[in-house]
């Protein structure tokens, strides 16, 4: 009997002959719908030519219009490459993928002259690093991701800060224009440009405008009177003095020092010395002394009090020495500075009303009647009243982060009612200078504001980089790259602040319409994010933004809050560590100012070397584990 041989049909052969024609479909239909996009951005290209990095985005905006999850579960049990790293390269991606299903599903397939690998994920990376490089200059040793740090006022004063800064691995500076003014920012650069020559260390300045400054406006105050507290044990005997400050410099307030300043008459100043004591009678007519301790600089004296006591602005003071405390002798009579009460104690609870009125009218708290009727309710005022003309009844309206949430009930004479749905328990303390969000109301505004315009002069002449707040729409760009170019800075780089719901929506064609012609980078400002879309969105969001940028080879800033905890207070917050980590996947890192910010950066910089060995973007690097 002769053995014949019986050739077997392969199934997988069939799975893989499947794949292969929907992939092949799917990259054709990608092709077709990205250069139909593209067509609406013609006439912001005079050329008529795009960049790469524009071709690849419109592909990836393309590749995701499509549910690809099946496919995705296909690869996956076939053991092939997953198109969800396709990011930087989507039609390579795709090549590469064809070219290994056609190797493997058909035996007699010759690839052709294109090696899907030099037009692969690392050309898409290499020029993502490319534009990363434009806007950040040059990596530091602490991996592919750069340190931005907010400056305070204490910049333009405090040459070694700004030199510890660089040294622990600040790459760019952030300026905000919404703070202080020209003279103190031009110190601060020079401050920087003089720690950058000294330290060897590039650092980049970027310039955020304003933008429209929608705030609560100013409190009413209570009368000028200061509460010296003092510490007592369970008996009622002070265990420690109240201390405050004497000053006759109370213009410049050391940041380090958070003592309660009150001025003093230059005369008074240079009679005191340690161990003499300064009489006056206080707000419930008690005798009081201050005892006056050391001083603390040229310009400073530290006085303690034994007693609590309530010091009026402007009252009069007695010099005495320890001697004369019990004497009625005459003593050397001085008067004290003038100083502000506290502001009012506005506290709203869930469900309360709130009137938002117009900027004039400085806030109070609720008035309620003997028998506890409400009178008329708590009140802030909002910095920008055309804002207030602009809503409708039902709208949302959110307070400080995000901290009260309200919406419209009643318009009025007198302004906006609000009806307060989002508190804590105990309440929330309203504050002055906390940003108002109007999520869902269509306010209107100009682009750049009239300050923004005047900032923007100076900005062009200093800065490496512009943060542009609250952009929404490429008409917005079309604008801001307009102004550069009257200020013949049309190479100034752009940083798109992602602040809005609205900006959310049209960031493919803030991207898609900018990128080719004026260098770019994305900020995902995630604080007014989570107001405007909520905290479970913005985890969404800010993932979807990085994935668009990486198509767009476009730098991210990730910002907001990052190891806030550390920063302000000099805590370690293991949720924040966290947040730390999945923040560099992005090209940029920001800090926020703060007491102990040198301990932030140090923290972030530890966390970045450790998270690099093992990721770069969301490409899970495989670094061999150690248990």
């Amino acid at each position: 009997m002769v053995a014949t041989n019986k050739i077997t049909h392969d199934p997988y052969e069939d799975v893989l002959k499947q794949i292969l024609a929907e992939v092949a479909d799917l990259r054709q239909e990608i092709e077709t719908h990205a250069n139909r996009r593209l067509q609406k951005y013609q006439q912001h290209f005079h050329s008529g030519f795009f960049s790469k990095s524009a071709y690849n985005l419109a592909h990836y905006l393309a590749m995701r219009q499509f549910d690809l999850r099946h496919l995705q579960d296909r690869l996956a049990q076939a053991g092939l490459s997953s198109l969800g790293r396709a990011e930087a390269s989507v039609l390579s991606t795709f090549d590469a993928l064809i070219d290994v299903l056609s190797r493997a599903a058909d035996k007699n397939y010759r690839p052709g002259e294109k090696n899907p690998n030099e037009y692969g994920l690392n050309r898409g990376q290499q020029l993502l690093e490319q534009h990363t490089t434009e806007l950040f200059g040059a990596f530091h040793e602490h991996g592919k991701a750069h340190v931005m740090v907010t400056l305070g006022a204490e910049a333009s004063w405090n040459y070694g800060l700004v030199n510890a800064l660089l040294k622990k691995g600040m790459t760019c500076a952030r300026i905000n224009c919404a703070h202080d003014n020209s003279d103190i920012w031009q110190w601060m650069i020079r401050n920087i440009r003089r720690a950058e020559a000294e330290t060897g260390r590039p650092c980049r300045i970027l310039m955020d405008l304003a933008g429209h400054k929608i705030r609560t406006g100013a409190i009413a105050l209570e009368p000028p009177i200061y509460h010296i507290k003092v510490k007592k044990d369970r008996t009622g005997k002070t265990v420690a003095s109240g201390y405050l400050m004497l000053t006759v410099d109370s213009e410049n307030s050391p940041t380090d020092n958070d003592l309660f300043r009150i001025p003093i008459p230059k005369e008074l100043h240079k009679k005191l010395t340690a161990g003499m004591f300064l009489g006056f009678i206080d707000s419930q007519e008690k005798q009081r002394y201050l005892k006056v301790e050391k001083a603390l600089s040229s310009t400073d004296w530290l006085v303690s009090c034994e007693k609590s006591a309530y010091l009026v602005s402007g009252c009069k003071l007695k010099l005495l020495k320890p001697d004369q405390l019990d004497s009625k002798k005459c003593a050397d009579e001085f008067t004290l500075g003038k100083f502000d009460g506290e502001p009012l104690d506005i506290r709203v609870m869930k469900d309360e009303l709130l009137l938002l009125t117009t900027e004039h009218i400085a806030g109070r708290p609720a008035e309620y009647s003997a028998s506890g009727v409400l009178v008329r309710p708590a009140h802030i005022a909002c910095t920008l009243s055309s804002a207030i003309t602009k809503l409708k009844i039902g709208e949302p309206v959110w307070i400080d982060d995000g901290k009260l949430g309200t919406k419209v009930e009643k318009i009025t004479d007198q302004g906006i009612l609000l009806r307060i749905t989002v508190a804590k328990p105990s309440g929330v303390k309203i504050h002055s200078d906390k940003g108002i969000n109007f999520p869902e109301t269509a306010l209107d505004l100009p682009p750049l504001s009239e300050k923004d315009l005047m900032d923007l002069d100076f900005v062009c002449e200093h800065a490496d980089l512009v943060g542009f707040s609250f952009v929404e729409t490429l008409s917005d760009m079309e604008c801001l790259m307009a102004e550069l170019v009257k200020r013949n800075a049309s190479e100034l780089p752009i940083i798109a602040k992602i602040e809005t719901n609205l900006a959310v929506k049209n960031l493919p064609d803030i991207i898609l319409g900018t990128i080719g012609r004026h260098n770019l980078g994305i900020m995902i400002a995630r604080g007014d994010l989570a107001v405007e879309l909520g905290s479970a969105r913005l985890a969404e969001i800010q993932e979807e933004i990085l994935w668009l940028c990486e198509a767009a080879h476009v730098p991210v800033i990730w910002a907001t809050q990052v190891l806030e905890s550390i920063a302000k207070k000099g805590v370690r917050s293991r949720p924040e560590f966290t947040d730390a980590a999945m923040a560099v996947r992005a090209e940029c890192v920001m800090l926020n100012k703060g007491p102990y910010i040198l301990d932030a950066i140090e923290a972030l910089v530890n966390v970045m070397i450790r998270m690099h060995e093992h990721q770069r973007k969301k490409f899970s690097r495989l670094r061999a584990l150690q248990w």
